[in-house]
């Protein structure tokens, strides 16, 4: 019984997936891997942005790493669905980017709490996701003027 409750839990939170972060996310990694040097640049200062924003403030140390990414990812989503409701046609593509790299970052974070397991689809551009916030997470560490200093 309980198994078909999380079978049914997953499949409810990939058909929400697929309605409003699916299409910005593959559109964001896609445009990401046409993009040269500099430009990738923004790309991980959107997505470090966007994940670290949506990381929660205080973290109970008992909570298990997949409970954790749980409430990121909803967190991203419900960005992305704030984002949405506010569109104006004069916002630009910088706002549609930051809404894209919301939506990467939730689906990142939903691939890591094991919610695509019954979708192969979903799992390949969850773990695209994956690995470009954690290209982007490393980038801005190596980035960071307090980590220059700790590395002298």
């Amino acid at each position: 019984m309980l198994r078909w409750f999380w079978s049914d839990r997953r499949r409810k939170a990939i058909r929400e997936d697929r309605k409003y972060i699916v299409g910005r996310a593959r559109r964001f990694l896609l445009s990401y891997l046409t993009s040269d040097d500099p430009q990738k640049q923004r790309y991980y200062e959107l997505v470090a942005g966007a994940a670290a924003a949506c990381q929660p403030q205080a973290v109970d140390p008992k909570l298990q790493n997949t409970e954790l990414s749980k409430i990121v990812a909803e967190t991203a989503l419900r960005v992305v669905k704030v984002r949405e409701q506010q569109v104006d046609d004069n916002d630009g593509q910088l706002a549609s980017s930051i809404t894209d790299a919301y939506a990467t970052v939730s689906m990142a974070y939903r691939r890591a709490a094991a919610v695509y397991v019954l979708d192969e689809e979903m799992q390949q551009i969850g773990t695209a996701a994956v690995h470009l916030v954690t290209i982007a997470n490393s980038y801005m560490t190596a980035q960071s003027p307090d980590t220059a200093v700790a590395a002298r």
